[in-house]
């Protein structure tokens, strides 16, 4: 059965392995290994590559509820592997011992099936990541994050234009109620001049304001 899936004993995360891959550079990857009951259970890790990999710890004992780091490094490569596609597979077995057995007492048949244990197999497949992929990932982060800026400083624009609409428009409101209360014929001509003003830069703002994209 595969990581994750209907494993009593234990979970596994992630539910496979990736590595990203540079020439002449180790590269490893960190299995979170949960023990799901209220017994202690022994796990031990087997791979088809055994020369290429290097897992620490192999063998364990976890005890009730608890949980432990696995790391497994893959040795540095002289040449990328062909299309990238790697075949490598690993094996999780996982068994309940008896309370406080340490890992040095499990006996040599621990995860033999013929012994007649319950052995529950976990399957986990390699994937490799070539170097132009995590930039690739890198990049559309940063675009991303940049986009972001860009649309919350548009809104704090947006948001100061409609402000800013509001203020004019109660000035306007004001000038109109003094202009009535004057009486002033002399007046209008100033008003007249001051409205157009005012309705010009309130268009524009406007105009800024339904342009403006909206993060609703």
């Amino acid at each position: 059965m595969s990581a994750g899936g209907g494993n009593r004993l234990i979970s596994v995360q992630p539910d496979e392995l990736k590595f990203q891959i540079e020439l002449d550079k180790q590269s490893f990857c960190d299995l979170k290994v949960a023990n799901n009951t209220e017994h202690h259970v022994a796990f031990k890790v087997k791979t088809t590559s055994p020369k290429k990999y290097f897992v620490r710890p192999n063998t364990g004992v976890v005890q009730p509820w608890d949980s432990c780091i696995i790391r497994v490094t893959l040795q540095a490569m002289r040449e990328y592997p062909a299309d990238m596609q790697c075949k490598d597979k690993f094996l999780l077995q996982s068994t309940i011992v008896p309370p406080n057995t340490d890992v040095d007492e499990l006996p040599s048949d621990a995860f033999n099936k013929d012994s007649g244990r319950t052995i529950e197999e976990c399957k986990l497949k390699v994937i490799y990541i070539s170097p132009t992929s995590a930039l690739g990932n890198s990049e559309d982060e940063k675009n991303l994050s940049q986009s972001s800026s860009a649309v919350h400083r548009l809104k704090e624009e947006r948001d100061m234009a409609i402000r800013q609409t509001h203020q004019l428009q109660q000035e306007l409101d004001m000038m109109k109620r003094r202009k009535y209360r004057k009486g002033d014929p002399g007046f209008s001509f100033t008003f007249a001049i001051f409205v157009g003003i005012v309705g010009i830069m309130a268009g524009f703002l406007l105009n800024l304001t339904l342009s403006s994209p909206s993060t609703e």
